[in-house]
Protein backbone atom coordinates (compact mmCIF):
# COMPACT_ATOMS: atom_id res chain seq x y z
CA UNK A 1 0.00 0.00 0.00
CA UNK A 2 1.46 3.63 -0.77
CA UNK A 3 2.18 6.10 1.58
CA UNK A 4 -0.62 8.11 -0.25
CA UNK A 5 -3.25 5.07 0.73
CA UNK A 6 -2.27 4.73 4.08
CA UNK A 7 -2.34 8.38 4.95
CA UNK A 8 -5.72 8.28 3.48
CA UNK A 9 -7.12 5.13 5.57
CA UNK A 10 -5.46 7.23 8.49
CA UNK A 11 -7.95 10.53 7.68
CA UNK A 12 -11.16 8.29 7.56
CA UNK A 13 -11.87 7.95 11.45
CA UNK A 14 -13.88 4.57 10.60
CA UNK A 15 -10.27 3.25 9.45
CA UNK A 16 -7.73 5.54 11.08
CA UNK A 17 -6.99 2.45 13.26
CA UNK A 18 -6.12 0.21 10.64
CA UNK A 19 -4.30 2.85 8.88
CA UNK A 20 -1.94 3.48 11.48
CA UNK A 21 -1.67 -0.07 11.84
CA UNK A 22 -0.42 -0.36 8.46
CA UNK A 23 1.86 2.67 8.73
CA UNK A 24 3.78 1.03 11.98
CA UNK A 25 3.90 -2.18 9.74
CA UNK A 26 5.63 -0.18 7.17
CA UNK A 27 8.15 1.62 8.58
CA UNK A 28 9.06 -0.06 11.97
CA UNK A 29 12.19 -2.48 11.41
CA UNK A 30 13.56 0.47 9.25
CA UNK A 31 12.73 2.97 12.55
CA UNK A 32 13.77 0.01 15.12
CA UNK A 33 17.15 0.21 13.14
CA UNK A 34 17.62 3.20 12.83
CA UNK A 35 17.99 4.05 16.74
CA UNK A 36 18.99 0.65 17.42
CA UNK A 37 22.36 1.42 15.76
CA UNK A 38 22.43 4.95 17.65
CA UNK A 39 21.43 3.64 21.13
CA UNK A 40 23.04 0.00 21.07
CA UNK A 41 21.00 -1.43 23.53
CA UNK A 42 17.44 -3.18 22.52
CA UNK A 43 15.53 -2.10 25.29
CA UNK A 44 16.08 1.55 24.87
CA UNK A 45 15.78 0.62 20.91
CA UNK A 46 12.11 -0.43 21.61
CA UNK A 47 11.35 2.37 23.95
CA UNK A 48 12.12 4.44 21.03
CA UNK A 49 10.75 3.40 18.64
CA UNK A 50 7.30 2.81 21.01
CA UNK A 51 7.43 6.77 21.48
CA UNK A 52 8.35 7.75 18.09
CA UNK A 53 5.06 5.86 16.68
CA UNK A 54 3.23 7.79 19.85
CA UNK A 55 4.12 11.05 18.70
CA UNK A 56 3.76 10.00 14.92
CA UNK A 57 -0.13 9.09 15.90
CA UNK A 58 -0.29 12.34 17.48
CA UNK A 59 1.51 14.51 14.70
CA UNK A 60 0.24 12.98 11.52
CA UNK A 61 -3.57 14.33 11.68
CA UNK A 62 -1.24 17.74 11.10
CA UNK A 63 0.95 16.17 8.15
CA UNK A 64 0.67 18.60 5.08
CA UNK A 65 2.62 16.48 2.77
CA UNK A 66 5.66 18.68 2.40
CA UNK A 67 8.04 15.43 3.23
CA UNK A 68 7.86 12.34 2.09
CA UNK A 69 5.83 10.05 5.01
CA UNK A 70 9.32 8.16 5.86
CA UNK A 71 11.45 11.20 5.72
CA UNK A 72 9.11 12.55 8.08
CA UNK A 73 8.90 9.61 10.67
CA UNK A 74 12.79 9.01 10.44
CA UNK A 75 13.00 12.86 11.49
CA UNK A 76 10.55 12.12 14.54
CA UNK A 77 12.60 8.83 15.54
CA UNK A 78 16.16 10.97 15.17
CA UNK A 79 14.98 13.29 17.22
CA UNK A 80 13.79 11.43 19.91
CA UNK A 81 17.46 9.23 19.62
CA UNK A 82 19.47 12.53 20.03
CA UNK A 83 17.05 13.56 23.09
CA UNK A 84 17.51 9.96 24.38
CA UNK A 85 21.36 10.49 24.18
CA UNK A 86 21.52 14.13 25.35
CA UNK A 87 19.17 13.01 28.68
CA UNK A 88 21.38 9.71 29.02
CA UNK A 89 24.65 12.34 29.36
CA UNK A 90 22.70 14.67 31.38
CA UNK A 91 21.18 12.10 34.02
CA UNK A 92 24.33 10.68 34.25
CA UNK A 93 26.57 13.55 34.35
CA UNK A 94 28.84 11.58 31.97
CA UNK A 95 31.70 12.62 30.17
CA UNK A 96 31.13 11.82 26.39
CA UNK A 97 33.87 9.10 26.25
CA UNK A 98 31.77 7.57 29.42
CA UNK A 99 28.99 7.12 26.92
CA UNK A 100 31.25 5.46 24.46
CA UNK A 101 32.59 3.18 27.07
CA UNK A 102 28.94 2.17 28.06
CA UNK A 103 27.64 1.89 24.92
CA UNK A 104 31.06 -0.04 23.63
CA UNK A 105 30.68 -2.29 26.30
CA UNK A 106 27.10 -3.04 25.39
CA UNK A 107 28.01 -4.20 21.69
CA UNK A 108 30.28 -6.75 23.66
CA UNK A 109 27.26 -7.94 26.05
CA UNK A 110 24.43 -7.58 23.34
CA UNK A 111 23.20 -11.17 22.02
CA UNK A 112 21.46 -9.50 19.40
CA UNK A 113 24.23 -8.01 18.22
CA UNK A 114 25.88 -10.45 16.17
CA UNK A 115 28.42 -10.05 13.27
CA UNK A 116 32.11 -10.79 12.63
CA UNK A 117 34.97 -8.95 14.53
CA UNK A 118 35.60 -6.28 11.66
CA UNK A 119 31.87 -5.46 12.15
CA UNK A 120 32.11 -5.16 15.99
CA UNK A 121 35.11 -2.82 15.49
CA UNK A 122 33.05 -0.79 12.85
CA UNK A 123 30.71 -0.52 15.74
CA UNK A 124 32.81 0.93 18.12
CA UNK A 125 34.33 3.16 15.51
CA UNK A 126 30.74 4.57 14.80
CA UNK A 127 30.67 4.81 19.02
CA UNK A 128 33.59 7.22 18.62
CA UNK A 129 32.01 9.63 16.48
CA UNK A 130 29.65 12.44 17.68
CA UNK A 131 25.93 11.57 17.72
CA UNK A 132 24.62 13.67 14.94
CA UNK A 133 28.01 12.68 12.54
CA UNK A 134 26.87 9.27 13.41
CA UNK A 135 23.50 9.53 12.81
CA UNK A 136 24.21 10.99 8.92
CA UNK A 137 26.80 8.11 8.40
CA UNK A 138 24.39 5.68 9.89
CA UNK A 139 21.65 6.81 7.38
CA UNK A 140 23.94 7.39 4.26
CA UNK A 141 26.16 3.85 5.16
CA UNK A 142 23.50 1.74 6.47
CA UNK A 143 20.11 2.99 5.15
CA UNK A 144 21.00 3.97 2.08
CA UNK A 145 19.53 7.30 1.96
CA UNK A 146 19.83 10.11 -0.35
CA UNK A 147 21.72 13.19 0.74
CA UNK A 148 18.63 14.76 -0.25
CA UNK A 149 16.57 12.75 2.37
CA UNK A 150 18.95 13.17 4.99
CA UNK A 151 18.97 16.93 4.62
CA UNK A 152 14.87 16.72 4.68
CA UNK A 153 15.41 14.25 8.11
CA UNK A 154 17.97 16.57 9.53
CA UNK A 155 17.24 19.96 8.84
CA UNK A 156 20.87 20.07 7.43
CA UNK A 157 22.58 21.58 3.73
CA UNK A 158 23.71 18.42 1.81
CA UNK A 159 27.38 20.25 1.77
CA UNK A 160 27.05 20.59 5.88
CA UNK A 161 25.94 16.32 5.28
CA UNK A 162 28.25 15.27 2.45
CA UNK A 163 30.98 16.97 5.08
CA UNK A 164 30.06 15.36 7.93
CA UNK A 165 29.85 11.88 6.14
CA UNK A 166 33.50 12.44 4.67
CA UNK A 167 34.81 13.20 8.39
CA UNK A 168 32.92 10.52 9.83
CA UNK A 169 34.71 8.18 7.27
CA UNK A 170 38.12 9.53 8.01
CA UNK A 171 37.48 9.11 11.60
CA UNK A 172 36.14 5.32 11.20
CA UNK A 173 39.32 4.64 8.73
CA UNK A 174 41.62 5.96 11.59
CA UNK A 175 40.14 4.04 14.48
CA UNK A 176 40.09 0.84 12.54
CA UNK A 177 43.67 1.95 11.38
CA UNK A 178 44.52 1.84 15.54
CA UNK A 179 44.34 -1.67 16.18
Amino acid sequence: MTDAELLEKFANPETRNYGFNLLVRKYQQKVYWLIRKMVIDHDDADDLTQETFIKVWLALPNFRGDAQVYTWIYRIATNECLNFLNKKKRRFFLPIGDIENELSNKIDEEPGLSGDEIQLKLQKALLTLPDKQRLVFNMKYFEELKYDDIAEITGTSVGALKASYHHAVKKIEDFLAKD
